[in-house]
């Protein structure tokens, strides 16, 4: 009986060979040629104004709350609200920069609560950071509202969002910054990548710069633009290396050509769970209106651990997603203020879901489940 894994990748792979040799044959496999082809493909793809290819999210995130502070002339200290229930990059991003994360709750969906944000507003709030959990937009309409009255930031979280539509549109916009993965696991899949798509020109044209160490003219720019002097440029501040690559690019530009087909099959994926479960298990529903990427798909399950444990004598290899940050020492400091954060993360479960999977294979997922339930006696 062979195992079945949470994630297994799927990459067209002589396309993406064929991509990639392209890079090869130029000699051009860093920043520019496949970056530059990529973001255009990326904006095409989603409506937004801006993109910029990034060698990850978290670099993206990072970047995020960076320029924002700058622009809005943020100090150390100010706040920002984010969920508890998350990798621990989104939150970590915020304490680069001296600023403070405060906690807010989850709701049913497992995103932000727009009325617990609401509450844990303080005259030093500058910014709300929202993880699209899964893929699902939970309430980020009424908390992208609270954030216009209330003059605050909105940063997405959008590393599970490749795809993800909200009544018909993709998802992005009603953030001041978005930010999406590309890392191996993810629904548009390359060894590690990441686009951050500011609203404003300004900024987007700011975040080249600090990517590329604060050179104000990439290498390919230098390369590809006409003149004299193409060697001089600037550096105008300090910065990182956070820029992506052609070779990555190149991946993605094949993914992205997949992304709608791939997440159709996703959802289908997820119809068969919720068949197959019934009522055996709460199930994390789906915000109406929402057209999920499907990256997870999570149940709530009691004895959680000991579940996970059964199912893995079976060979089913499921996830958690997430532990509550405020577990970890770090963050201990804020435990007990998310409660509905720390219920869902003691007792969440992500089933399998890849491209991969057949119905079979959903079948045994759900047997699995089912037998796990009555062998420890987790209700749901």
């Amino acid at each position: 009986m062979d195992p079945i894994h949470l994630f297994v990748p799927t990459f067209r792979i002589d396309e993406t060979l064929a991509e990639i040799r392209v890079c090869l044959e130029k000699g051009w496999t860093g920043l520019g040629f496949k970056t530059v082809e990529f973001e255009e493909a990326w904006k095409a793809y989603t409506g937004l104004a801006h993109a910029h290819f990034l060698n990850s999210a978290t670099a993206g995130l990072h970047l995020a709350v960076r320029l924002l502070k700058e622009h809005h002339g943020w100090q150390e200290g100010d706040e920002v609200v984010s969920t508890p229930l998350t990798f621990v990059s989104t939150n970590h991003v915020i304490l680069y920069e001296g600023l403070r994360v405060t906690f807010a709750d989850v709701d049913e969906h497992l995103c932000l609560d727009p009325d617990s944000v609401a509450a844990r507003l303080t005259p030093r709030t500058r910014a709300v950071m929202f993880v699209g959990m899964g893929g699902n937009t939970g309430r980020l309409a009424d908390v992208a509202a609270l954030c216009r009255e209330r003059g605050l930031a909105l940063i997405l979280d959008a590393s599970h969002m490749a795809g993800t539509r909200w009544q018909g549109r993709h998802v992005g916009a009603e953030a001041d910054v978005a930010v999406f993965s590309f890392q191996a696991v993810k629904n548009l899949p390359t060894a590690d990548a990441g686009m951050i798509c500011f609203r404003d020109g300004g900024l987007d044209a700011d975040v080249r710069t600090w990517t590329w160490l604060g050179i104000n003219k990439d290498t390919y720019s230098r390369t590809v633009g006409g003149g004299a002097y193409k060697w001089h440029y600037d550096v105008e501040h300090e910065g990182f290396k956070y820029h992506g690559n052609s070779v990555m690019a190149a991946i993605g530009l094949v993914a992205i050509k997949h992304l709608d087909q791939d997440n159709a099959y996703r959802r289908q994926v997820a119809a068969w769970y919720d068949e197959l479960l019934g009522d055996t298990v709460e199930r994390v529903p789906v915000m109406p209106g929402c057209e999920s990427s499907r990256h997870l798909y999570q149940v709530l399950v009691d004895r959680r651990d000991q579940v996970m444990l059964a199912l893995h004598q079976q060979q089913i290899y499921p996830g958690v997603h997430y532990r509550d940050n405020t577990l970890y020492r770090m963050y201990e400091h804020a435990r007990g203020t998310c409660p509905r954060s720390l219920a869902a993360s003691e007792r969440t479960i992500s089933l399998p879901m890849h491209l991969r999977l057949s119905r079979g294979d959903v079948e045994r997922v759900a047997r699995g489940v089912r037998q796990s339930l009555r062998l420890v006696g987790g209700s749901a």
